[in-house]
């Protein structure tokens, strides 16, 4: 090897390492936040889409439950979210999307009854669960897994002001939140993720 080839052998190995370092182009393992402690699921009962009783810890029985808090009528983060959630259970392999449930916790119960969930997640997936129920109950399900959830209110337009909501997606195994996602997380990233989970246990 020349001297000039071997200097630039070694400048590529310097800059390699460099973004590796600095998290430049090094692609991530995992791209959720694992959450050291994790965050107990409270035992609330709210009413799915057929309307039945349903708590996210008794009756989620599935290795990994994804659980995002938001509302219908939301304009622009939650199709984004429930679009990449989504798109992610394609990716999946036939085995692993047996193991995850997607549960969608509506944050404006006075519009999003149980049909109008279910014709909501049907437009995304049709395995997908909506639950629904009074604001109290739901803000106290938020509360320990640190969703914000606002308590509406009706303006002289006619619409709503839900103050905003959480837009993180939680991932559930055994009870306990053990990671979460943020709002830009692609379809690409959370496949790999969930992916990662099921392997781990």
């Amino acid at each position: 090897m020349t001297g000039r080839r071997a200097l630039a052998a070694c400048l590529g190995l310097v800059l390699a390492a460099g973004l590796a370092a600095c998290g430049g182009e090094e692609p991530q393992d995992f791209t959720g936040r694992r959450l050291e402690n994790h965050w107990q699921v409270p035992d609330v009962a709210l009413t799915a889409t057929d309307g039945s009783s349903y708590s996210l810890a008794e009756d989620a029985e599935d290795p990994l439950t994804l659980v995002f808090f938001g509302y219908t009528h939301c304009p622009d983060i939650c199709p984004l979210v429930m679009n990449n959630v989504a798109a992610s259970m394609n990716r999946l392999t036939d085995g692993d999307r047996e193991q995850v449930e997607m549960v969608f916790v509506t944050t404006d119960p006075a519009r999003d009854d149980e049909a109008t969930l279910r014709d909501y997640l049907d437009g995304y997936d049709e395995a997908f669960e909506g639950l629904t129920g009074d604001l109290d109950d739901i803000i106290e399900l938020g509360e320990p897994l640190n969703v914000y959830v606002s308590d509406g209110k009706k303006l002289p337009t006619g619409g709503y002001d839900l103050g905003g909501h959480s837009t993180f997606v939680l991932g559930v195994e055994d009870d306990e939140a053990v990671v979460i996602w943020n709002e830009e997380t692609s379809a690409t990233e959370f496949a790999t993720d969930i992916h990662t989970l099921l392997e781990e246990d």
